[in-house]
């Protein structure tokens, strides 16, 4: 499909207004960096806690931020989760401790989830004595609270039988009712009887929120994430140059690998601006925009190899103008509707996957613009400069024939 014929813009007459533009996006990110002290990162690299909870309502993020602060954990986030699956409700917050410091320990940080722990229960626990709280009770205390008051009047062999009802009951408040049921009617439809009913609201109490996970990252594994992200990504970068390298020319691989960087950098500039923390999630959209960058760079320089063996006589600057301009179209269309995907999932996608998804919208846009306002540029000068502005030295023997016959 062909959006655009007879397209003869001149981008490389406006390569010096692309390459001022990256300027700037570079020098307004990383002046951001600078004055925050560096990148924010998450919880997965500095290490800490991080416990998920849900409500029966509205979660009171207010309230739960100045509980906290009155605990001592002055280090601690809180973010409101919007779960699309339930008519966009928000009734999920993930609550964060972090702990930056490598002395931190196991202990520490079973301290720190104790803490918040505590916090909630403090000012959302039920406020009936001796009861537990129905929506935390797991299956075989449940099971074993069953085979004790035994409202079936099963006897001695209730056993299977309240086990079999525990994981029916809990099942369905996980499963139907999102881990939080407000009235013990709900389990009817679980095979709950009437007297199964009485003896649980006897028995327990139904709180207003539920620790839905809870996870917790030593500072020392942090760290460690953190290092093989970074070798993660430079050896993505170390490959995809060796792979340009042979297939056109080392200087095709060095181009596109520092576009690459300029995607990468520009990108985390826009998450100091945003204020956006570094995730593992956020790590691995960086390296799906590596590979997308990378991709469209190679389009267009496989079409300015193709175009050398039909324009001999042309000039390098028009040769790459010629190829940019031929795969428009295909860059519009496969560029523009990875956008949109993306742009989607970053407005309806959720807390979750927001930084994600905003890494995504920002290196579409970047990486697309990248591959023909600062890669093919980069090739045209470095051309220049060794005074072959009329050639392109591919990989092939052939292509190098075609090179050496374009210069006479």
């Amino acid at each position: 499909m062909e959006f655009f014929k007879g397209v003869n813009v001149d981008w490389m007459g406006k390569a010096k207004y692309f390459v001022a533009l990256s300027l700037t996006l570079l020098a307004i990110g990383w002046i951001s960096i600078l004055r925050a002290h560096g990148l924010r990162y998450g919880i997965d690299f500095t290490g800490g806690t991080l416990v998920y909870v849900r409500f029966a309502g509205p979660p009171p993020i207010d309230q739960i931020r100045k509980g906290l602060e009155n605990a001592g954990l002055h280090d601690s986030s809180i973010q409101g989760i919007t779960d699309i699956s339930n008519a966009g409700t928000q009734n999920d917050v993930v609550i964060g401790l972090e702990k930056k410091g490598m002395e931190e320990n196991d202990e520490s940080l079973d301290a720190g989830k104790q803490a918040i722990l505590d916090v909630l229960h403090k000012m959302f626990g039920s406020d009936t004595a001796g009861k537990q709280d129905f929506n935390s009770i797991t299956p075989s205390a449940l099971t074993a609270y069953l085979t004790e008051k035994d409202p079936l009047s099963l006897g001695v062999n209730a056993g299977d039988r309240y086990k079999q009802l525990a994981q029916q009951l809990t099942n369905t408040r996980d499963a139907d009712h999102g881990g939080i049921v407000t009235s013990f009617d709900q389990l009817k439809n679980a095979g709950a009887t009437q007297s199964v009913l009485n003896a649980l609201s006897a028995g327990f109490s139904l709180g207003n929120f539920t620790i839905r996970d809870v996870e917790i990252v030593g500072p020392k594994v942090g760290a460690q994430l953190r290092r093989q992200a970074l070798w993660a990504t430079l050896y993505a970068l170390g490959g995809m140059l060796v792979y340009i390298a042979i297939r056109f020319e080392w200087v095709y691989g060095a181009a596109a690998v520092i576009a690459v960087f300029h995607d990468v950098l520009i990108t985390l500039g826009f998450f100091s601006l945003f204020h956006y923390e570094i995730s593992l999630t956020v790590i691995a959209a960086l390296l799906t925009l590596v590979g997308y960058s990378m991709n469209d760079t190679i389009v267009i320089f496989d079409r300015v190899r193709e175009n050398l063996r039909l324009m001999r006589r042309e000039t390098l600057p028009v040769i790459v103008n010629r190829s940019i301009n031929q795969t428009l179209s295909r860059t519009i269309l496969t560029s523009g509707l990875t956008f949109l995907t993306v742009l989607v999932l970053f407005i309806m996608g959720g807390e979750v996957l927001r930084a994600f998804s905003f890494a995504m919208v920002v290196g579409v846009v970047v990486g697309t613009y990248s591959s023909f306002g600062i890669a093919a540029p980069i090739v045209v000068v470095w051309n220049k400069y060794r005074g072959q502005g009329a050639s392109i030295r591919a990989g092939s023997a052939a292509d190098k024939r075609v090179a050496a016959e374009a210069r006479r």
